[in-house]
């Protein structure tokens, strides 16, 4: 812990945390500053300006990351069938109907996504108290609920990134990790930011995104300057 504490007083020694910075000037900062052994995620954190205690103003959405998240994503698909084996093709790590329905209630939650076949629905309707509460509730408007179970694998394995506000009106997601490449996570961080802003609630009034920041898993966190994302 004592190893800790100096390095980020060190990294702290460098960089004015109270500074809004321009969107390549965090990314450069944040990621030489993740230089642990571990492969850093680098995240994003965006305070919106809605009310999030009302229903109509609830943010929530699927974004393909352009360079992926440098995650492995592992999938659960419910289907039937020709489905079931299309999924498996695709790369599914879990596939079945009632009998991987079982298996979830058994305790099997080792997945990040979940997509099921319109037909299965029913039978994962069922699984709500398990699944809902780690926001793996398959949901047509976010596509996890597709008769097209060979691409929403595909994209969930190829760095599909799930964002929703939380209580505290705040958005938050990991768009890659410490060895991207600069342009790559910036790239990342803008598809990020669109997809929230196209995300914008009809009920929205005034400063929709108030706060944006970056940070690793063990380093700085950093504000963005929002008149230089706006500019770009």
């Amino acid at each position: 812990m004592a190893r800790v504490n100096k390095r980020r007083k060190a990294l702290l020694a460098k960089v004015d945390v109270s500074k809004r910075y321009t969107l390549s000037e965090a990314v450069k900062i944040v990621k030489s500053a993740a230089n642990t052994k571990s492969n850093e995620t680098i995240d994003i954190v965006m305070n919106l300006g809605i009310d999030a205690k009302q229903t109509d103003q609830t943010v929530r959405g699927m974004v393909s990351m352009p360079n992926g998240t440098g995650k492995t994503i592992k999938v659960a698909v419910f289907a039937r069938g020709e489905k079931a084996a299309e999924a498996l093709k695709a790369g599914a790590d879990y596939v079945g109907a009632e009998d991987l329905a079982e298996k979830i209630n058994g305790g099997l939650t080792d997945f990040d996504r979940c997509i099921a076949t319109p037909d299965m629905m029913a039978t994962v309707g069922k699984l709500g108290k398990v699944l809902g509460p780690k926001g793996l509730m398959p949901n047509p408007k976010l596509g996890t609920v597709t008769p097209n179970v060979v691409e929403a694998v595909k994209a969930a394995k190829s760095g599909q990134v799930e964002f929703r506000v939380d209580k505290a009106a705040i958005v938050h997601a990991g768009i890659g990790k410490a060895s991207f490449t600069e342009e790559q996570l910036t790239q990342n961080i803008r598809a990020f930011i669109d997809a929230v802003q196209k995300a914008k609630p009809s009920g929205s009034k005034g400063n929709y995104i108030k706060k944006v920041g970056i940070s690793s898993t063990h380093g700085l966190g950093l504000k963005i300057d929002l008149t230089d994302l706006q500019a770009a």
